[in-house]
């Protein structure tokens, strides 16, 4: 039992460990679910939402009550002459109350409360399109984390392929040297290219743990949780450039929240003006006043009144064209982002294609090292080469090896950066 004990209290104070392999797909929707940034957006979408409900209830009626309790010092009286003897009589209480309540209904505002809602409900596409770009810029941060891991994890993978190598050569070498064949310069030489490539190894198992460390944030878990992703290889992408780039300015986030925000301050601008047009409105309550002087204390009452502004010194108009000028300046930003967006599309395609050509080469670059060096080694083995033409051949094959996996991840890469300059990702 208490064995058992034992290992459960060891199995909990362990590292978490994920032991299935993680899809990028999986990270995308755990990144989704937890990232602060999104949940920013998300409030300001609702935030959004909230405001679109304000302008559209100012087409509701508005029912208001009011109430007061008057004390005065004297009470008031009128004073009439209808002989030789001013007479005078009270007309209200010294102390009374009052109270009313009123509904208003506005019947005419001149587009102004139109316009507003429209402005309003502009706002709230802008803000959930912004989500929707918000999502694509994580989803590209956790893809490019994703891809570090994995680049990563390969770099290991090579430096402790270049370790194992060096070490045989170290035993040939010493085998050699022992034998009488080789100076002791050589086996030097080759221990001291084991212990550099040792030390490269440990490099790389760092990098490994801080690429792991940053994924692991963006997906909002422990920093030293362990985890196993599953390869990526680059996918094909048979579009052309023209295409890609019609896309691209069509459905970019960010140009369709611009274009909403112009959208928005236009009609802004048009509640603006609609405020310098009559404004119509229906009212009607009851209301109530106390005096035992007044025959009728309490009251109905409907009004239709109207309001218009008809000189405010250019007020409303320098506010209206102040709006306006910041819809053009918007208009002005969305001109420029389109021709940025038009070069990041051509940029990550060139970058596609640069990748896949540099993949082919590495891919025969690796065949001829690896062939290199096994010649080497065996001319070395049999006093044709010297020791620093092996340690050379092996230092083309282990950077070989660096370049394909490099052009790899490059490739997907560059394939996730051109989805999401076309909005795609």
């Amino acid at each position: 039992m208490r064995r058992e004990l034992w290992l459960s209290a060891l199995f909990l104070l362990a590292p978490v460990a994920v032991s299935a392999t993680e899809t990028l797909e999986q990270a995308w929707d755990v990144a989704l679910a937890v990232d602060h940034r999104l949940r920013a957006v998300r409030e300001n979408s609702g935030a959004a939402a909230e405001n679109l409900q304000a302008a559209e209830a100012a087409r509701l009626p508005r029912l208001s009550v009011q109430a007061g309790y008057s004390v005065l010092d004297t009470e008031p009286a009128a004073r009439a002459e209808l002989g030789p003897a001013p007479m005078q009589f009270p007309v209200a209480e010294k102390n009374s109350l009052s109270w009313q309540a009123m509904a208003t209904l506005p019947l005419y505002t001149g587009g102004r409360i139109r316009a507003g809602i429209e402005a309003a409900g502009a706002a709230l596409q802008a803000s959930q399109i912004q989500e929707s770009g918000e999502k694509l810029a994580l989803k590209l941060r956790v893809a490019e984390a994703y891809v570090n891991v994995l680049r990563a994890r390969r770099g290991v993978a090579v430096a402790d392929s270049h370790v194992n190598s060096l070490k045989s050569h170290a035993r040939d070498a010493e085998n050699l040297h022992e034998q009488g064949m080789v100076p002791r310069n050589d086996l030097l030489a080759a221990q001291v290219a084991l212990a550099d490539a040792r030390q490269a190894a440990i490099k790389a198992k760092n990098g490994l743990d801080l690429a792991r460390s940053a994924y692991n944030r963006l997906l909002g878990r422990p920093l030293e949780q362990i985890v196993t992703l599953a390869d990526l290889q680059p996918e094909s992408i048979a579009d052309p450039l023209p295409q890609l780039t019609s896309r691209a300015l069509n459905q970019r986030p960010e140009l369709r929240v611009l274009q909403e925000r112009i959208q928005a301050l236009q009609r802004q601008a048009a509640a603006i003006r609609a405020e310098t047009g009559p404004q119509l409105a229906l009212s009607g309550g009851y209301g109530y006043q106390q005096n035992r002087y007044q025959v009728h204390e309490g009251q109905w009452r409907v009004e239709l009144g109207m309001q218009w502004q008809v000189f405010d010194g250019g007020l409303v108009r320098h506010r209206a064209s102040a709006t306006g000028r910041q819809a053009s300046a918007l208009q002005a930003q969305y001109d420029e982002l389109s021709s940025l967006v038009a070069l990041e599309v051509r940029q990550h395609w060139l970058a596609v294609g640069e990748t896949r050509q540099r993949i082919g080469v590495t891919e025969q670059a690796i065949v001829q090292a690896e062939e290199n060096l096994r010649v080497n080694r065996d001319r070395y083995e049999n006093g044709l080469a010297t020791n620093s033409e092996v340690l050379d051949a092996e230092t083309l094959r282990t950077l070989s090896e660096s370049n394909h996996a490099n052009a790899i991840y490059d490739a997907v890469v560059a394939i996730l950066r051109l989805k999401r300059a076309v909005g795609e990702l």
